[in-house]
């Protein structure tokens, strides 16, 4: 490929992996917040330890979601 064709299709590949890395960490985050309320009605005393554990596990996901970002955007400085 030449020219504006491979530009081209470096912007539609970091677009098309940014949603995707996007989409991914909502469902994660998501994941996480449910599991998070279901955890808290069933054993309320143990607020505070599940509290800790979502936020730590929602802080990696959203690592990674940064790993995946940064990627994108490598990729459309190819």
């Amino acid at each position: 490929m030449e020219g504006i064709a491979a530009e081209a299709y470096g912007y539609l590949s970091a677009g098309i992996g940014a949603g995707l890395v996007a989409l991914g960490a909502g469902l994660g985050i998501g994941r996480i917040g449910q599991g998070a309320v279901d955890g808290t009605a069933r054993q309320p005393e143990a607020t505070s330890d599940i509290r800790t554990t979502m936020i730590i596990s929602a802080a990696l996901i959203e690592g990674v979601a940064l790993f995946g970002m940064v990627i994108c955007v490598l990729l459309v400085f190819k």
